[in-house]
């Protein structure tokens, strides 16, 4: 194994992914095709944001989630950002939100309902932080995944509680997700003052992500990628090493991935030493 120094390097492949329910370019939904985008980027640890489970009609009521996490054989936990009544009694609740699927053991995890600021215009969507706490070859890290709003009060007030959240975990920390902003808005700036963004570190600033490219066959019309609001940061001690955006239309976004050298556990065990970790719910 590669060394740094005297301690054996351990990496991990991360990947940010907004799935739209598996609604492609194209008007269908097909799960098969965002695993098999998942697959392709050989990522241990992926965020996955607009996942039904057993939501509605438009995925025929499929729990995405265990879907994908008996399809890719990952461990996965979710977290509810919408969470409405069955149609039947005794049905399964219909529930929308965040993903996080991990090839290593996931610890802990927490879903963090955001604080909703309504307007007369737009989703007034419920919006959530889902973390967990993964182990990678004994060394814990923290990943949270986020979709924030397009309104700029509520990101405002989201990316205050984000930052709120993420000081109260000592581990290494990564933050990804779908943002809802270019790299030049002033939220994103100040996330950036406690957060490195993988891609500007590694000078990937052109790394747009929305919208993905298609060209549709009927009416000729053809779409490509001039904003990026998908975003990777971490901790500066976490070091990417690659970046990338997988071109693809089974979303309306790109996925994005990034390859980062986690800090040896050696290094974690004095930050670690009284921080207890609750037993994880998966779901």
């Amino acid at each position: 194994m590669l060394e740094r120094g005297k301690e054996p390097i351990v990496s991990v492949k991360v990947m940010s992914f907004n799935i739209a329910h598996g609604l492609g370019m194209n008007g269908i939904v097909d799960l098969e095709k965002t695993a098999g985008i998942i697959e392709d980027s050989c990522a241990q640890i992926v965020a996955l944001q607009e996942v039904d489970r057993c939501f509605s009609e438009r995925s025929a009521f499929v729990d995405q989630v265990q879907w994908l996490s008996d399809r890719l054989g990952m461990q996965a936990v979710f977290g509810a950002n919408l969470d409405l009544e069955p149609v039947e009694a005794d049905g399964q609740r219909r529930q929308y939100g965040n993903a996080i699927l991990s090839k290593h053991p996931i610890k802990y995890s927490e879903n963090h309902l955001l604080t909703q600021v309504l307007t007369d215009f737009g989703k007034n969507e419920q919006r959530g932080i889902l973390e967990a706490v993964i182990e990678i070859k004994g060394n814990l890290i923290t990943v949270y995944n986020t979709h924030l709003a397009l309104e700029e009060e509520e990101l405002k007030v989201s990316i205050g509680e984000l930052v709120g959240i993420i000081e109260k975990r000592s581990f290494p920390r990564i933050v990804l997700g779908d943002f809802n902003a270019p790299p030049r808005d002033g939220q994103i700036k100040r996330l950036n003052r406690h957060l490195s963004d993988a891609f500007l570190k590694l000078k990937r600033g052109d790394a747009y992500t929305y919208p993905a490219p298609y060209q549709n066959a009927e009416t000729g019309e053809k779409f490509k990628p001039v904003t990026r609001i998908d975003y990777i940061f971490a901790d500066p001690e976490l070091d990417p090493v690659q970046v990338a955006v997988m071109e693809t239309d089974v979303s309306d976004h790109l996925p994005i991935a990034a390859d980062f050298i986690v800090v040896p556990a050696q290094t974690q065990q004095q930050k670690t030493a009284q921080t207890e970790i609750p037993e994880v719910t998966v779901s």
